[in-house]
């Protein structure tokens, strides 16, 4: 036989984008428009146009007719960054969302009328970096972006329809088949025969293809319906609003057609808008939840970035999602959802199994560049030994389309192949939404047994972790961190935006442990509304496109002004518990005895600054309220050139302002490797080839220029309290002042930074070349802390090249090392020459793309070296540093309202409970790394205590005697007290 294949696989493909696809309508009329018309142009960038639509549907016409509309949708395009709209009722009501792929809906009559609400949003290609002028309305522009090309009624085809979705179908499905396969060239010639038939008798022909069952051993692919929508990206929030009503309106008037459908739906904020802003969808989905058709998944406020937000973040981020869906529909998500964050922290498996998860998925780790995970389910090991089932798609994808395509993809790459027999694909269109459509959901009826094909089977996420468990309870083990070999830029592009967060989750501390005392205390009503609006806004600005800064001006300007008022309605809240005045707040949990700064003159003689601020010392508890000293410890003093000393370390600054020496007098031991030196800044050109705020590609270390010349050199504060080195620097563009400081009775040497940034395409680091021979470091993490390499022994190794931490980098040998603490920067990078370790941590990007002018002005950010320090250490003065004490009132001195009496047992957050009946809540954490045993005490009359999941629910009962509890702590266990008053 002749091989004609290509010439019958171009005639079938002819056949159906030339025949059957302009079939599906056999007739069209026109709809009247107003007040636009159709060919005529509308929208300027983020603008709304309404336009009504009118039509008068034929008696002749029998069948299913559409409303059908072209806002001047790009098919080559997905729906998030281009025209959508939302089609309305005359009343109102929403009816169903528009995008390219969702451009019609059923409509009955015979009087049509309807409301289009357009949304003209611009075409912004974030990887490429274009139109990202777009991203903002200053310069977004005011013409018109897209032209009215179509809005018809049309009667469809049913033939022409259904062979349409049977063709497409099975082209996608020959094309994966081998050149060889039987199948494949049965599939081609039944296709060509039909291209010389009637649509009617070519669908019988069609469908005995698909009538073929597949092989009782195929791979089962669970289909779920989903849409992941980005909280905000290349949109702001207002935009993501009304991106869940068109989507979800969506989803039910799919659930109507389709029962069988399955969506799920994540993100309990996007809900609460729905709820707000739409009350009617909003309870049409209660109605879909109950029916089984939308399954609310992932416990979470939003789907949040899993590596910046702090521990408490992270567990509150579970706490007001799962509560949300509970409390809404009766239901507790049994998983975390999150397939888009970049890269998962060691921590989560406790939290998510504290917070009741049994399961956790994603797909975000097949973005890496270098090395494929093992596994695709498997049991995922955090740092305390908890462990969570775990599942990656093999379709490598959340926006699934169930192409034959997609499908013979997940089976090839499926890892468990030969002990597990299933995996689950997340299918429907999103980023900017749009979710499942009509085309999708008669896929994958065709699908669920077709030979040749995985079988698809739509079910709940919940249904495919419980049948994938069974199958495989001895699943491989994955330990540590979920490190995304990509997107490393993430934890340095918009640093304002990174230091917004890290002090709301600061002041939030402060808010609930003061606000708990003066309750317990005083008996004055807690805030809890307060408390937990602005939780929620905090929570909300740790979506994995803001936090991570990789969305559009728009959205990073509105994060600033949003934490400029969360840090004011925080601030006064903690006026209102604690009160002004001359005496000290210390949310840190551990004891404290150390230089203030404080803004007004301090009730004992204390040290004027050069700034006009006051030094004066200060000693406060553990998360309790202290005050001054008068000052009787060794005094700083700045001798010779540039040098400081306190009795306990002597830092050596030279002429140009770098720190050529830190020594400990106890050990006699040097911090800066010798010959070199500490706080050298460094720039580098940093132009990923894709990506520009969330890459930072490993070439950028290629070229280097090191600012190691100063404008000025001065001492600006000589003791006794603290004493100060002021050093200027600037480039051809940007300014950067630092004050280099060593204050009596610390072995911290403090660098407070203040930087005018004009830079584009940068990176600004500061490097620290430590006398610490060292093969791993340590980087904290929530609740903990993980060890990194140094060395680039494996493709593992070698692709960390840039990783973060939270509040300090510790590098040690044995009984000597040395940490570095930071106040709002997490990336930094690490290497060793075989004598020494240098870490240098990232302070500044100026990415491009979406947001043109990313990082561009004024910066405030302090960074410090501790030299001799171990682990405890390092954790205390990464507390510390993050959390100065707070001048108040003296209303709430005393005994702090709950201690601990082992310094390796943390008390992360001290609060009332949710549920208003005034139980304290309290959380703890082995920080250390090892098995702790330890005593809270508590300050006022406790009844009974129990430990708590996250959701403050009674677990068991602890036994307790007189206000203490006995507690035994594995290494990072995370342990919720509930104490009842």
């Amino acid at each position: 036989m002749h091989d004609d294949r290509k010439a019958a696989e171009e005639r079938v493909a002819r056949f159906l984008a030339e025949r059957v696809r302009p079939a599906v309508y056999s007739e069209r009329i026109a709809m009247d428009v107003s007040p636009l018309q159709v060919g005529d142009t509308w929208g300027s960038p983020w603008s709304t146009t309404r336009f009504e639509v009118a039509g008068r549907i034929p008696s002749r016409w029998t069948g299913r007719v559409e409303a059908v509309f072209d806002l001047g949708f790009d098919p080559t395009r997905g729906p998030g960054g281009q025209a959508e709209a939302l089609v309305l009722d005359l009343d109102g009501n929403p009816l169903q969302g528009l995008h390219p792929y969702h451009r019609s809906l059923p409509v009955s009559g015979p009087e049509v009328r309807l409301v289009v609400e357009a949304s003209a949003n611009p075409p912004i290609v974030a990887s490429a970096g274009r139109g990202t002028h777009f991203g903002s309305p200053d310069t977004a522009g005011d013409e018109h972006l897209y032209v009215l090309r179509q809005a018809d009624l049309g009667l469809r085809d049913e033939d022409a329809w259904h062979l349409m979705l049977d063709v497409e179908v099975l082209v996608s499905l020959m094309r994966t088949l081998p050149p060889e396969s039987p199948r494949r060239h049965h599939i081609l010639r039944v296709l060509d025969s039909c291209v010389d038939l009637p649509f009617a008798e070519a669908c019988g022909l069609t469908s005995g293809l698909l009538s073929r069952k597949a092989h009782d051993s195929e791979h089962t692919v669970v289909a779920v319906g989903h849409a992941h929508i980005d909280s905000a990206w290349l949109w702001p929030i207002r935009e993501t609003i009304r991106k869940c009503t068109r989507t979800f309106t969506n989803v039910l008037a799919l659930a109507e057609e389709y029962p069988e459908l399955v969506f799920a739906c994540s993100s309990a904020q996007q809900y609460a808008w729905i709820k707000e802003h739409q009350p009617v969808v909003y309870d049409r989905i209660r109605q879909a939840v109950k029916a089984g058709n939308w399954v609310p998944v992932g416990g979470m406020w939003v789907e949040a970035d899993a590596n910046l937000p702090g521990g408490e973040s992270l567990a509150r981020q579970l706490v007001h999602g799962t509560r949300f869906f509970l409390d809404e529909f009766g239901v507790g998500p049994d998983g975390v959802w999150l397939p888009d964050s970049f890269g998962y922290t060691a921590a989560y498996p406790q939290l998510a199994r504290l917070a009741g998860a049994e399961w956790f998925l994603t797909q975000k780790l097949s973005w890496n560049e270098t090395n494929r995970l093992p596994h695709h389910t498997f049991w995922w090991e955090g740092i305390d030994g908890t462990r969570i089932f775990t599942h990656f798609p093999p379709v490598d994808t959340y926006n699934a389309e169930l192409t034959g395509e997609e499908l013979a993809h997940a089976v090839a790459t499926y890892a468990e192949k030969g002990v597990g027999t299933m995996s689950l694909a997340p299918f429907g269109f999103g980023d900017g939404g749009g979710g499942p459509t009509r085309e999708m959901l008669e896929k994958a009826r065709r699908l669920r047994d077709l030979e040749g094909s995985p079988k698809v089977r739509i079910a709940a996420p919940s249904d495919f972790f419980r049948e994938a468990r069974a199958e495989l309870p001895d699943a491989p083990v994955w330990r540590g961190e979920l490190y995304l070999e990509t997107h490393r830029g993430t934890y340095t592009s918009q640093a304002r935006t990174k230091r917004g967060n890290r002090r709301s989750e600061a002041l939030l501390r402060h808010a609930e442990l003061w606000a708990a005392s003066a309750a317990v205390r005083l008996g004055t009503p807690y805030p809890y509304e307060e408390l937990d609006a602005l939780w929620k806004r905090v929570l909300l600005h740790q979506f994995h496109d803001i936090l991570p800064g990789s969305s559009i001006a728009w959205v990073h300007r509105e994060a600033e002004t949003a934490y400029t008022e969360i840090h004011s309605g925080l601030s006064d809240l903690i006026s209102a518990s604690a009160g002004d005045g001359e005496s000290l707040l210390n949310a840190a949990p551990v004891e404290r005895r150390e230089v203030v700064i404080v803004n007004e003159s301090p009730p004992v003689v204390g040290q004027r600054l050069s700034d006009g601020r006051h030094a004066a010392f200060g000693r406060a508890p553990a998360l309790g309220v202290g005050g001054y000293l008068e000052f009787n410890a060794h005094p700083v003093r700045a001798t010779g050139a540039f040098v400081l000393d306190n009795g306990l370390i002597t830092v050596h600054v030279d002429a140009d302002g770098l720190v050529r020496s830190v020594r400990d007098h106890a050990t006699g031991r040097e911090a800066i490797t010798p010959g070199a030196a500490g706080n050298l800044l460094q720039l580098h050109p940093d132009d990923p080839v894709k990506w520009s705020a969330w890459n930072l590609d490993a070439s950028y270390r290629r070229h280097r220029r090191d600012l190691d010349a100063a404008v000025s050199v001065e001492l600006v504060d000589d003791g006794p309290l603290l004493a100060a080195v002021r050093v200027e620097r600037r480039t051809e563009r940007s300014v950067i002042v630092q004050q280099l400081r060593l204050a009596a009775g610390s072995r911290l040497l403090e660098v407070d930074t203040d930087v005018d940034w004009q830079e584009r395409d940068t990176v600004l680091k500061a490097a620290w070349p430590l006398d610490v021979l060292a093969t791993e470091i340590t980087a904290e993490i929530q609740f903990g802390h993980v060890k990194r390499p140094t060395h680039e022994n494996t493709s593992w190794d070698a692709a960390r090249f840039e990783a973060w931490a939270h509040r300090f980098v510790h590098v040690g040998e044995h009984g000597w090392g040395v940490a570095l603490i930071t106040d709002s920067t997490y990336g930094y990078d690490v290497s060793s020459d075989g004598r020494s370790t240098t870490v240098r941590l990232s302070l500044l990007r100026a990415p491009h793309s979406p947001d043109p002018v990313a990082d561009q002005g004024r910066h405030r950010f302090r960074y410090g070296l501790r030299p001799a320090a171990d682990i405890g250490d390092a954790i205390t003065a990464g507390y510390t540093f993050s959390l100065p004490l707070r001048p108040a009132s003296d209303r709430l001195r005393g005994k702090p309202l709950v201690s601990v009496d082992n310094p390796a047992v943390i008390v992360e957050a001290v609060k009332l409970a949710d549920d208003r009946s005034g139980a304290v809540i309290v959380r703890l954490y082995e920080s250390r790394g090892g098995r702790a045993r330890a005593v809270l005490s508590a300050d006022f009359p406790v009844t009974s205590v129990s430990e708590a999941d996250l959701l403050e629910r009674p677990l068991r009962p602890m036994a307790s005697g007189r206000n203490a509890t006995a507690l035994s702590l594995r290494p990072f266990q995370i342990i919720t007290l509930r104490l009842e008053r």
